[in-house]
């Protein structure tokens, strides 16, 4: 059994290992002064500096950013109201409602990509914010509501009976009693959203314009050109952003189990 336990050990240690030492090496030669990528010539910060000289990777990013805001406000408000609704009230389809609304989790993207594309054109959608956003928040508000009917199924049913009892509407109740319990899963629910949005590439390069193309389409755009020390250095950010992120949601469940 140990020598068992030691190859399944040294197996788990091999894919990790082939799954983030890429990262690593990425990380690592976005602080090479070398513009040719593959040969380590000395230590420099220059390419995160020309990241905010390059108007494109700027307005890229604002794109970004701004698809990701709207996209984690609405995926909050849905998730919020569609896990306390499911939590509250009893349907009969219920269980069918639930595996529609958790469907997006699970389709491969391009699939979702494709879809989502078709109904566009069917209903003639013009491509651009609107469609992103759209496309984002279908299978991002799931992650909030998984969450927000996770810490639902440890509420206590006498708080919002005694707050009704004191005098509190049902509206009253909700934002005075539960939404300050479900704060932690609505935050963690929240950069869940804000991170999978800003990361997403597949589904938006079938929902995107020209206009509003964001940035990890334009970062798939130039990395088809050839290497570029300066995506490194966006990489860089981005990978850090999303382990941050990350970290901050871990701390918060494992705050409030």
């Amino acid at each position: 059994m140990k020598a068992v336990g030691r190859w399944l050990a040294a197996w788990t240690g091999f894919v990790f290992l082939f799954f983030y030492l890429p990262i690593a090496i990425m990380i690592l030669f976005s602080f090479n002064q070398s513009k040719l990528n593959i040969v380590w010539t000395g230590f420099t910060l220059d390419w995160y500096a020309a990241l905010w000289r390059d108007a494109v990777l700027v307005r890229t990013l604002q794109n970004s950013l701004i698809v990701a805001s709207v996209t984690t406000v609405l995926s909050v408000l849905l998730g919020t109201v569609g896990g306390w609704l499911l939590y509250r009230y009893r349907y009969k389809a219920a269980g069918l409602l639930e595996t529609f609304v958790f469907l997006p989790m699970i389709v491969p993207e391009v699939i979702l990509g494709v879809s989502l594309l078709i109904l566009f054109v069917t209903i003639g959608l013009q491509l651009g914010y609107t469609t992103i956003i759209i496309s984002h928040v279908t299978f991002c508000f799931p992650f909030v509501m998984v969450a927000v009917q996770a810490r639902l199924a440890g509420l206590d049913p006498s708080l919002e009976e005694a707050a009704q009892d004191l005098g509190a509407t049902p509206l009253q109740a909700f934002r005075k009693v539960l939404v300050p319990y479900l704060a932690p899963a609505i935050l963690s629910g929240a950069l869940m959203s804000f991170t999978l949005s800003l990361d997403e590439l597949i589904v938006t390069y079938f929902t995107a314009s020209a206009s509003t193309r964001t940035l990890p389409l334009e970062i798939f755009g130039r990395v088809k050109k050839g290497l570029d020390p300066s995506l490194n250095a966006i990489s860089t950010v981005f990978v850090v952003f999303t382990m941050f992120a990350v970290f901050v949601t871990e701390a918060l469940r494992r705050r409030n189990p």
